[in-house]
């Protein structure tokens, strides 16, 4: 499998969620917002449900997202931001627009059958991807690219902790987190673009 690499400018990150909103796919533009939000595996985000993200007793979204990834097996508790509230809050209104009601069961991002199953991480892929290469958006990205840009954005551009990033990602060491994020080869880039003769 050829390694993913960040959405490195946040231009581009921006366009990406335009180009959504602009095709009227709020579906697809959530799923880009919430995986750059979230930092969560692309199995992971597509398995949530609306129960996960929002408490209908109290009819408001919760404040964490309790997940346990299936990769690790581990338990992690994230918090919604704004963003991911704004785009799940247009997309619950824009579902309960067309079939008339939410329940807590259904899949976020659901493939829109009757049969009540979530889309596929090979369909996430090819949506991304389609989008990628209309907006010629460089780099290898796929659905993996949302979670590492997080990481990236968080340490390039909001100076999080290298323990927290390990701890985000559940990295044993910082080397293994810069490399995942592709964080080692920028400040060699850098070097070298400052030593001018």
């Amino acid at each position: 499998m050829a390694k993913t690499d960040p959405i490195r400018d946040r231009k581009d990150m921006r366009r990406l969620v335009k180009y959504f909103e602009d095709k009227k796919e709020l579906r697809n533009c959530a799923m880009v917002v919430v995986g750059y939000a979230t930092a969560l595996r692309i199995t992971d985000e597509l398995n949530l449900t609306w129960e996960d993200v929002y408490d209908f007793g109290k009819q408001c979204f919760k404040i964490h997202i309790d997940v346990t990834e299936q990769k690790t097996k581990k338990q992690r508790q994230i918090r919604i931001n704004r963003a991911v509230e704004d785009i799940l809050t247009r997309l619950m209104k824009a579902i309960r627009k067309q079939k008339g009601v939410l329940s807590p069961k259904d899949y976020i991002f659901s493939n829109g059958r009757q049969n009540g199953k979530h889309i596929s991480r090979v369909q996430a892929w090819r949506i991304l991807k389609k989008a990628v290469k209309e907006l010629k958006i460089e780099g290898n990205i796929a659905c993996h690219s949302l979670r590492k840009s997080f990481g990236y954005y968080a340490w390039k551009f909001l100076n999080v902790s290298s323990n927290l990033l390990m701890s985000i990602f559940n990295h044993s060491t910082f080397e293994v987190t810069k490399n995942y994020l592709g964080i080692d080869q920028d400040e060699k880039d850098e070097v070298y673009l400052r030593v001018i003769a």
